[in-house]
């Protein structure tokens, strides 16, 4: 094999790819990326084609590039990247000569060994298409809900972003017990999709996370893919595709935990609200709480105690209500306002024992639909 590749493109395209790997792969060859020169890109231009798979997430992406001499190979993907990413803003040339590869990038050069390529997994294909939405709105969403995600691997069925398809309408849920993140938006279905149908599947959280880091920008439009009875899931754009297996864990029935109502709501600045409460709980402890104290037009914050030290703050806010005297994490907290997108948030309560409902509220001064931030209280003592 021997090609010529520019080398943003190609160092772009392995950092991608190489996200994807496992950071202890079980065998070596799952920590490679598979070169694959001699296939073309969607304009029909000569490519390489860089991919990643470790069994559970597949990553592809191509690179326009000249070939010389086609063929496949497979490196280390971590050593790779760190590579492309350190070449100068050159020409990359790329052979491969029995058992090593050579880079060679104006005065740089490198040789690195590869690996067989006989043993590495096939790649999964891309499932059938079920539908398109704009890249924006996918990169969005996903950022919202997934901050709720859990992260412990004990409880699989929480580390998922729950997706929901019904027709045009999308909805994607993430809880880690503690919190629950709920975005609700429209897409368009592909025609084969039976409208009628209401299809459900768990995506892994932090796989879902990547691709629309990647694939979610403006101007641009996602592709989800889905085979459900295979239990994979794809998503595309801008020239890359990935795929995810699906978590095969019951989702717990989290909607009875929204309120239908509430006693009392504030409106508040999130930037504000944000930075006092970061500088309140400096004085407290990890995980402890930040209370929040609200009557009509105040808001008071407090945290910490005699023994570590202790921190208030007094904002403004419009308050309806009986006072109401409420404890949180700090950080769930600031997770939930810095996902919101908006100047100002709505937080509503039933009662300080129970979930408090956090929502953006848009320059019209009105709630909006779409996204909910639901937090569990902490216990206030006595």
């Amino acid at each position: 094999m021997k090609i010529r590749v520019e080398r943003d493109g190609l160092a772009d395209a392995v950092a991608w790819v190489a996200r994807s790997l496992p950071s202890r792969p079980p065998v070596p060859v799952l920590g490679g990326v598979l070169l694959d020169a001699g296939g073309t890109d969607a304009g029909g231009e000569t490519a390489l084609t860089i991919s990643g798979f470790d069994y559970e997430v597949s990553a592809t992406v191509s690179v326009p590039a000249t070939i010389a001499d086609g063929g496949r190979a497979l490196v280390s993907g971590r050593l790779l990247a760190d590579i492309t990413k350190a070449l100068p803003a050159q020409p990359v040339e790329i052979s491969i000569e029995s058992s090593r590869a050579s880079i060679t990038c104006g005065s740089a050069k490198f040789s690195l060994p590869t690996m067989p390529v006989e043993d590495y997994p096939a790649l999964p294909a891309m499932p059938d298409r079920a539908g398109e939405l704009a890249g924006e709105v996918f990169g969005e969403a996903v950022a919202q809900v997934a901050v709720a995600a859990g992260k412990d691997d004990t409880l699989p069925m929480l580390t998922g972003v729950r997706v929901e398809i019904n027709g045009e309408k999308v909805t994607m849920i993430a809880t880690d017990r503690f919190r629950l993140a709920m975005r609700e938006l429209t897409w368009k279905p592909d025609e084969s999709i039976n409208n009628a149908e209401e299809t459900a599947v768990l995506v892994p959280a932090r796989t879902l996370a990547e691709a629309a880091k990647s694939l979610g920008s403006a101007g641009k439009t996602v592709e989800l893919s889905l085979a459900s009875g295979d239990g994979l899931l794809g998503v595309s754009g801008t020239g890359r595709q990935t795929t995810t297996r699906l978590l095969d864990a019951e989702f717990p029935p989290v909607r009875q935990l929204l309120p239908s109502e509430h006693s009392a709501a504030a409106i508040l600045s999130v930037a504000t609200l944000s930075d006092a409460i970061k500088r309140v709980s400096l004085v407290a402890e990890r995980g402890t709480q930040v209370r929040m104290e609200f009557a009509e037009s105040v808001l008071k914050l407090s945290a910490g105690g005699d023994d570590e030290g202790s921190a208030e703050e007094e904002l403004e806010c419009s308050f309806t209500g009986e006072p109401l005297t409420i404890a949180f994490n700090p950080q769930y907290l600031i997770d939930g306002l810095g996902a919101l997108h908006t100047d100002r948030a709505e937080l509503s309560f039933t009662t300080p024992s129970r979930p408090a409902l956090l929502k953006p509220v848009g320059e019209d001064g009105e709630v909006q639909a779409g996204y909910l931030y639901l937090l569990m209280p902490v216990r206030l003592p006595g």
